[in-house]
């Protein structure tokens, strides 16, 4: 579980600084560009495609997991907009909540417990 949380520490900041670096450069608004290279059927538009199916994965996980509670909803367009910036402090979070019990990260408490 150290080398897990190790590894989401150094992602994090990893991709903060990348973020950073990038939005200072081009500005902070990532929606349009986003979209237009699905739009062009470029092969960074399918990769863009592709990472919001992960987006929506992760997002839908999170709602999930929290049994579709109020709080897991907002976790969900948390996950949706935030990424691997938002993934990686939540499942932080969830390891030591937890204690590293990877079936109640996954799962949730009650399920792990069933």
């Amino acid at each position: 579980m150290t080398l897990f949380r190790l590894f989401l520490a150094t992602l994090f900041v990893a991709l903060a600084i990348y973020t950073i670096l990038v939005g200072s450069a081009h500005g902070w608004n990532l929606i349009p560009p986003f979209f237009a290279e699905i739009q062009a059927m470029s092969w960074q538009g399918q990769f863009n495609f592709d990472f919001a199916g992960f987006l929506l994965l992760s997002a839908l996980w999170c709602a999930w997991r929290s049994e579709f509670s109020v709080g897991g909803l907002a976790l969900s367009v948390l996950a949706a907009t935030g990424g691997m910036l938002f993934l990686s402090v939540y499942l932080t979070y969830l390891s030591v909540s937890t204690g590293g019990d990877i079936k109640a990260m996954l799962l949730g408490s009650r399920r792990a417990a069933e």
